[in-house]
């Protein structure tokens, strides 16, 4: 059985719009600036999505999910990941899991972590583990004006 590996990285500027939601692996982070994108701009989702779909070789998230589309314009990015996933079965992988890394000064991932890893993981249909790091002030994360996600995921062929 091969297993194959990818890795998905997304990252977004926090928006400038005070009722814009944040969305980070599925949980709205109540009180927090959401961030500038044209679904609901889930960084953690999305680098996993990327992750999954390059490790299957059928592309990225801009080529399934189109900015220019607007059925995916305010999208729930849990719902792109379903969709991601699908579309790795269908070209003959399973998916095996995922480990992301999101990189933020705030909001403070702990506090919902777990409620992250289980909306990702059945989103994706198998395990999504979640970490976070603080950039310590450097650089434009550091500064807090966005976040990023690192994500790596396998699959294997069936």
């Amino acid at each position: 059985m091969t297993t194959r590996s990818g890795i998905g990285i997304d990252v977004h500027p926090f928006s400038t719009d005070p009722g814009r939601p944040l969305v980070l692996g599925g949980v709205h982070f109540v009180g927090e600036p959401g961030l500038e994108g044209h679904s609901d701009a889930d960084v953690v989702a999305h680098a996993v999505c990327d992750a999954m779909l390059g490790a299957a070789g059928i592309g990225d998230i801009g080529q399934h999910f189109p900015d220019t589309d607007e059925r995916w314009r305010g999208a729930d990015s849990l719902v792109l990941l379903a969709e991601a996933a699908a579309r790795v079965r269908a070209a003959g992988y399973r998916f095996v899991n995922a480990d992301c890394t999101v990189i933020a000064e705030r909001p403070r991932i702990v506090v919902a972590r777990d409620e992250m890893i289980t909306k990702l993981t059945a989103a994706a249909g198998g395990p999504v583990h979640v970490k976070a790091t603080r950039p310590e002030k450097l650089g434009s994360l550091g500064r807090v004006e966005g976040i990023a996600c690192w994500a790596v995921a396998s699959v294997e062929e069936v």
